[in-house]
């Protein structure tokens, strides 16, 4: 799965503060971000636009290697978290 680039220049910021993730170390909040942007999509269908708050979250504070490692995980089906 290719990652998004944005379109407008809009579209670029920061994730907003998550009061579940308080501290500095955001890797929580990147996993969590991630998985709830799948689990969305799979609840609601890939067309549900709220979803793509979530994947702009993950987007702005995951590193590439880490969202790519997950899709490959997801492609083969050993992503280790629960969609």
């Amino acid at each position: 799965m290719p990652v998004q680039v944005p379109k407008k220049l809009e579209d670029i910021q920061t994730a907003p503060f998550d009061p579940r993730f308080p501290n500095t170390n955001q890797t929580r909040y990147c996993y969590q971000s991630y998985v709830d942007f799948y689990r969305c999509q799979k609840v609601r269908g890939e067309d549900y636009q709220p979803c793509q708050y979530f994947s702009k979250v993950f987007h702005s504070i995951c590193p590439n290697a880490w969202i790519e490692k997950w899709d490959n995980q997801r492609e083969e089906g050993i992503f280790p978290g629960r969609i």
